[in-house]
């Protein structure tokens, strides 16, 4: 019996070259529409006018002028958002002595954001007819003929952020309470280890070096509470273990 080879249909016949074209076009066609997407998302970040700096905010400065701390960064209106270096930026505004930190940021599409974290005058070192209020770290914050009612005058040899004595003794000043704090009008420090306390009322307190000073202002605090007007004109902190009145 014979059998009869069924009839291949027309798709069958097409040779494999021409089956796969299709699947090229479309391959081609998304490549092509892919490098269109990416240029013009170039041209608009890069090229155009669209996403440009055209606003500087500037927030957190009490110290420091807003006016300069925009001069400092440096922000040239009109750069496209996207080829701003903000490191630059905040590295620029970090040299203004009123600033110990900035962040910058963008806020698109077209503002540019400076948080700034001033840094806070603790004491008072007058030289030469000014006085220069430094903070914790040493540094210079402000200086002016007054003197700043409000911090204590401080007393080293050769002021600075190099200087053991100058951090030591501002190390002190910055871990007192508040209210103790603001009864000290002078502190001095002729070494690192032999800091004292000379208080608005006049009562000195000795208080050696930065060490345990948690421990030495409660014990200060409790002394001077219970010794009233007629109590020492002296007190002596500096071995909490030990502490001596005079």
């Amino acid at each position: 019996m014979t059998q009869t080879r069924p009839r291949p249909r027309p798709r069958d016949r097409e040779p494999a070259a021409r089956r796969g074209r299709p699947g090229r076009w479309k391959a081609l066609f998304v490549t092509l529409l892919v490098c269109a997407v990416l240029g013009a998302s170039g041209w608009v970040l890069l090229g155009s006018r669209l996403l440009v700096v055209r606003h500087v905010e500037v927030s957190g400065t009490e110290l420091a002028p807003r006016d300069r701390v925009v001069a400092a960064a440096g922000v040239r209106l009109g750069v496209p958002m996207v080829r701003l270096g903000t490191g630059d930026v905040r590295a620029r505004v970090e040299r203004l002595a009123q600033v110990e930190s900035a962040r910058v940021e963008r806020s698109w599409p077209a503002t540019i954001r400076i948080r700034v974290r001033e840094r806070v005058p603790i004491a008072a070192v007058a030289r030469n007819g000014r006085h220069f209020q430094l903070d914790k770290g040493g540094v210079t914050v402000l200086d002016g003929v007054e003197r700043p009612a409000a911090l204590p005058l401080l007393t080293v040899a050769a002021p600075g952020p190099s200087d053991p004595s100058t951090l030591a003794a501002l190390r002190v000043v910055r871990d007192l309470p508040a209210p103790l704090r603001g009864t000290v009008a002078e502190v001095a420090a002729p070494s690192p280890e032999a800091v004292s306390l000379r208080l608005r009322d006049g009562v000195t307190i000795v208080w050696g070096s930065p060490d345990r000073s948690a421990e030495k202002a409660r014990l200060a605090a409790a002394l001077l509470r219970s010794a009233g007007a007629d109590g020492p004109r002296t007190v002596d902190v500096s071995s909490p273990d030990v502490v001596t009145t005079r």
